[in-house]
């Protein structure tokens, strides 16, 4: 008897490369459901902005073909580096900005409520593929508030944006730059990805802490003196 047999192909993974040079080997990139933590030097700044801008790339350049949500719990939106990489990557600076979504938080209430209440809505209202939440850790880490209480918390909002990449097809980042190591070392018990950029007195290291398919190790990384033209130069 003749049976007939459905071949289904499988589609590579979506990736959201860096395409910065001497990285690409070690990281090609984010897929969807990844939960990532960026930390370390000021240069983590830099890397979140040219991610903001290369999100909207199309698939075949890297990109996601996607809006932005990005939640800025440290005042670190970079409007005219996002402009400027815009550029660099030919493409409309204006428009670019316009498909980044910002919410700002300035108290640990208002970052709390940001992702436990609106983070799910935003993202399906603009349908978006990547969600940064920038220096995640800065009002967690305010003397007014108990540290225990807030320890609480925050590993409330862990256990939410651990499920939340997966539950909802986004590739969902945070960083780091005021540092708790309780706080710090819960965020990377969670975390699917973790990524520092050290900095040492002549140069920068890109270093994968963690991550469940990639081998870990340290490439070179640009340093703060660079250009930007750097991160696009391969």
């Amino acid at each position: 008897m003749h049976q007939n047999t459905i071949i289904k192909t499988a589609h590579p993974r979506q990736l959201l490369s860096l395409n910065t040079q001497n990285v690409n080997q070690l990281f090609p990139g984010f897929t969807i459901g990844d939960f990532a933590v960026l930390h370390g030097s000021k240069s983590v700044l830099s890397l979140s902005s040219l991610l903001c801008v290369r999100a909207q790339l199309p698939p075949q350049l890297g990109g996601l073909g996607s809006r932005v949500i990005f939640v800025d719990g440290g005042n670190s939106f970079k409007l005219y580096q996002i402009a400027r990489l815009a550029r660099l990557h030919n493409l409309n600076p204006e428009k670019i900005l316009k498909k980044i979504h910002i919410a700002r938080a300035f108290t640990a209430y208002q970052i709390t409520t940001l992702i436990l209440e609106k983070l799910k809505e935003t993202v399906s209202r603009y349908n978006a593929k990547l969600v940064i939440i920038s220096d995640i850790l800065r009002y967690y880490c305010d003397n007014d508030i108990d540290p225990d209480e807030s320890y609480q918390i925050y590993k409330q909002v862990l256990a939410y944006l651990s499920r939340f990449a997966k539950e909802n097809n986004v590739i969902l980042i945070v960083t780091e730059k005021h540092q708790d190591k309780r706080l710090h070392d819960l965020t990377v018990a969670k975390a699917d990805i973790v990524i520092q950029i050290n900095q040492s007195k002549y140069e920068h290291e890109f270093i994968l802490e963690k991550h469940k398919k990639y081998v870990l190790g340290v490439a070179d990384f640009p340093s703060e003196n660079l250009t930007l033209e750097y991160f696009i130069g391969s």
